[in-house]
């Protein structure tokens, strides 16, 4: 069983529209999370980003991955500055 994406009423999965409100029920579209979205996201964080503000309604799994590898990312990427802005002050002392 499923439910209305409107009203929330307890509906059978096949069914194209709700027969309590009336509302036409997309088709579920596979989400089943994907490593490789989240290694898209973090190579490319900004195409992370993008996926996960589109998929995060319809596939909030798949969006969610692409969001952590964006996010992980751009952390990994300002913890490598400050290293090397520690590094270069440290070296600059001796």
């Amino acid at each position: 069983m499923a439910f209305c994406k409107k009203c929330g009423a307890e509906i059978s999965e096949q069914a194209s529209e709700c027969p309590r409100c009336g509302a036409a029920q997309t088709p579920q579209t596979a989400d089943n999370g994907g490593f490789l979205w989240g290694l898209l996201g973090f190579c490319i964080p900004l195409v992370g980003l993008i996926l996960f503000l589109v998929w995060k309604d319809t596939k909030p799994r798949t969006s969610k991955a692409a969001g952590m590898g964006a996010l992980v990312s751009v952390i990994c990427g300002v913890l490598f500055y400050v290293l090397m802005f520690v590094i270069g002050i440290g070296a600059a002392m001796l």
